[in-house]
């Protein structure tokens, strides 16, 4: 698997959405771990874990968005939501 960078995944993105990029360190055992993920789940890229990851950490703690919420569902399930 490729390190994180800061290519847009144009199958998750609306011409209408914004994308910001950054970098971030992952532990060792984290990216490993993900590496195995995506191996075993060829529908799954580092990008959409990412997204899946942060947009439910959000929900968890209470944040609550439509977008995001279409985030979360869209990442987990292979959905495309359109306005």
């Amino acid at each position: 698997m490729q390190e994180l960078n800061n290519n847009e995944n144009a199958k998750f993105l609306n011409h209408n959405d914004e994308v910001i990029s950054f970098k971030c360190e992952l532990q060792e055992n984290l990216q490993k771990a993900m590496k195995e993920f995506v191996e075993d789940h060829p529908n799954w890229d580092q990008y959409r874990i990412l997204q899946a990851a942060i947009a439910g950490f959000l929900m968890q703690k209470g944040f609550q968005n439509r977008d995001l919420t279409r985030l979360y569902i869209g990442n987990m399930f292979s959905m495309s939501f359109k306005d």
